[in-house]
């Protein structure tokens, strides 16, 4: 039960994480970690890349109707699949 009492470093990070499907102990990890909300990985936000990578990440995991997609579109898609 301890863990659960933690305080979280960085709140948001967690709850995007969360958000993502990611385990409460993955993502209490991640947002404790030293680094924290500095890096993000080695993945751009879906907002800062172009409309192709996302059409490509799309292709990737699989999203039906992608090539009819808008940016918006791609972006909500990816973050909800």
């Amino acid at each position: 039960m301890g863990k659960q009492s933690n305080r979280i470093k960085n709140e948001d990070q967690y709850e995007a994480l969360r958000d993502k499907g990611a385990s409460k102990e993955k993502a209490a990890r991640i947002a404790n970690s030293s680094n924290s909300g500095e890096k993000g990985g080695k993945a751009d936000k879906y907002e800062d890349r172009s409309k192709d990578d996302l059409y490509k990440k799309a292709k990737e995991v699989g999203i039906e109707g992608r090539s009819k997609m808008s940016k918006k579109e791609l972006i909500n898609a990816l973050r909800n699949h």
